[in-house]
């Protein structure tokens, strides 16, 4: 369906047009004077110079020119050259009509859908997730929503960190404490045993221990180093370790992500790609593209518009070995021959974005990508405590993302039963429900680039712009209409019609704005703009809701229109919140 806006426009281009003036001026936007107005149009002013005009002559001409009857139900000429406009009602309850019957809300999917590759996990093996994992986790899940939401093809990699040091540092400590297992013994050839010998409990104890040890004892980091170089040179006791160390870490972290509800299609890694990363080096050197400096690969990527200096890419360092930018790049490299996409979007710390420039650089100017290839770059900012820092645990370390999601539905769980709001045996599942939304509403709702602050007590409220209170206003559609339901009634579609108050019409304006909305927030790659729209909406149903009688109301089919608006407005929610990434419980 054309958007609401789209056909206010059409109907003002052609009055600008009958009335002698360029069409370019007619553009409609949504009124900053809600008090005055539903849309503007501010062409005049802009006209008066070129037609040499006083604007209002020019708005006044426009606005007789209007034909009568369509989408535009007022149009007010007013000083010193405003066009000031609202919808027919009867227009905009025949769109919602519409829109309602429409499987997909009335947003137009992508005619030439893209495949598109969304890079948002980045979690290493052998730790656990922590904070600083989770804004990566939640922006990239709703972005690859919103793709699949416009009708494009994505695909969501989580991008491990599974060949650096840490494996050879956990190596080395797995040696020093167990030096019976047969992964260390080279004349050992039977079969490795199946079970690991370690649990994430221990693995995840494992890892910080080897990496402290390393910093103060130079001598156990060599061997750290040397057994990252045995295992990448594919030394076969220390493949089998290694394996058993990503099964662990794995199963561990789809547990932690599904929590989040978060799911990737690909689980790659750095491993992935090691085999490539020769033949892109050489590729690189034999085009010219890649050239010796100090012993070290590189290739040049500064470019004339610079105002600051960008560092030339370094491929392989002076003793051969492989860097994050080789990674990326050789990862790059595959995911072009395996899935062709038409673009790459990679979720990180903003702090990152040099790292980005210059992989993103390389890999045009080495042709590992198409020229009409996007990759994008979507830096985010920090998640900080309420004295402004980055968020911590009360004794100064890095939370666990796993003890995050357990505190909030712990404040969840004990909001509820406090209301009694729910049944006791429910109120566990309903506070995992609604603190997921307490969380990720919480980070969505902030712009990705800024930095935040998460106040675990705002982030709970079922009042102001929370998950909660948008989850609140959900369930409170459901109950008018599971009521409406018990007693007998059978909800219509195309039922709905004209409004016949202020509050019932600005609901039905913001309902149709969501094709308008969904489509320009993907464009964007930002949630925000979805969270903004969903918090308008709810306000704009708690008001109509607070001032309307709706199952009392005796007339039939002003009841059945109000009831047809709800499920709408329910509709329209709870896709939107999908997006996000979380859902609504059945009652709270």
């Amino acid at each position: 369906m054309k958007k609401l806006l789209e056909q206010i426009g059409e109907e003002m281009v052609k009055a600008f047009e009958t009335a002698g003036y360029e069409p370019s001026y007619a553009k409609v936007t949504v009124s900053n004077r809600p008090d005055l107005c539903e849309f503007q149009c501010n062409g005049a002013m802009a006209a008066a110079k070129q037609y040499r005009k006083a604007p209002i002559q020019i708005a006044a001409a426009v606005v007789e020119a209007l034909e009568k009857g369509g989408v535009i139900g007022e149009a007010e000429a007013v000083n010193p050259g405003f066009i000031n406009l609202k919808v027919n009602p009867e227009a905009l309850s025949s769109y919602l009509n519409e829109m309602q019957k429409d499987k997909d809300l009335s947003v137009e999917k992508a005619k030439e859908p893209k495949t598109i590759i969304v890079d948002y996990g980045g979690a290493n093996a052998a730790k656990p997730l922590h904070v600083g994992h989770l804004r990566s986790a939640i922006i990239g899940e709703s972005i690859k929503r919103m793709g699949r939401f416009m009708g494009h093809h994505v695909i969501g990699d989580v991008h491990l960190g599974d060949w650096g040091l840490q494996m050879g540092l956990i190596i080395t400590e797995l040696h020093e404490r167990k030096p019976e297992l047969p992964y260390f013994d080279e004349r050992y050839t039977g079969e490795y045993p199946q079970e690991a010998p370690f649990t994430i409990s221990e693995l995840e104890e494992i890892y910080p221990a080897a990496s402290a040890r390393s910093k103060e004892d130079e001598e156990y980091k060599e061997r750290a180093l040397t057994a990252t170089f045995e295992l990448q040179q594919g030394r076969r006791g220390y493949r089998a370790l290694w394996k058993h160390i990503m099964n662990v870490s794995v199963a561990d972290l789809k547990k932690n992500y599904t929590n989040l509800n978060v799911e990737f299609d690909l689980w790659k890694g750095e491993s992935d790609v090691q085999d490539i990363i020769p033949k892109m080096a050489d590729a690189m050197k034999e085009e010219g593209y890649a050239y010796y400096d100090q012993g070290a690969l590189i290739v040049d990527i500064k470019e004339e518009s610079d105002t600051k200096e960008i560092p030339p890419c370094i491929i392989l360092k002076s003793d051969g070995a492989a860097l994050y930018t080789t990674t990326d790049l050789a990862t790059i490299m595959d995911r072009m021959e395996k899935y062709h996409p038409d673009e790459m979007i990679y979720l990180a710390d903003k702090r990152q974005e040099l790292h980005f420039t210059q992989v993103f650089r390389c890999a045009r100017k080495t042709k590992l990508v198409n020229e009409d290839t996007r990759l994008s770059f979507i830096g985010f900012g920090t998640m900080n405590g309420k004295d402004g820092k980055p968020f911590k645990t009360r004794d100064g370390g890095v939370m666990r993302l796993e003890r995050l999601i357990s505190d909030i539905n712990e404040e969840m769980f004990r909001k509820i039963v406090e209301n009694r709001s729910v049944k006791d045996k429910e109120a566990e599942g309903t506070a995992k429900i609604v603190g997921l939304s307490a969380l990720k509403y919480g980070d969505l709702s902030n712009q990705a680039s800024k930095d935040y602050v998460f106040d675990i007590d705002r982030f709970t409220s079922f009042e102001g712009n929370t998950g909660p209170y948008i989850l609140y206003t959900i369930v409170r559609i459901k109950s008018i209409l599971g009521r409406y339901a018990q007693e007998g009634g059978t909800l219509e579609k195309g039922v709905m019609l004209a409004p016949v108050s202020e509050s019932e019409k600005s609901l039905m304006l913001s309902t149709a704005a969501f094709n308008g909305m969904m489509e320009g927030a993907f464009e964007e790659k930002a949630p925000h703009k979805i969270c903004a729209y969903v918090y308008e909406l709810a306000n704009q149903f708690n008001h109509f809701y607070h001032e309307t009688k709706i199952l009392s109301e005796e007339d039939e089919g002003r009841k059945a229109s109000y009831l047809a608006l709800l499920d709408l407005v329910r509709e329209v929610l709870e896709t939107s919140i999908d997006v996000l990434g979380f859902d609504a419980p059945e009652r709270m």
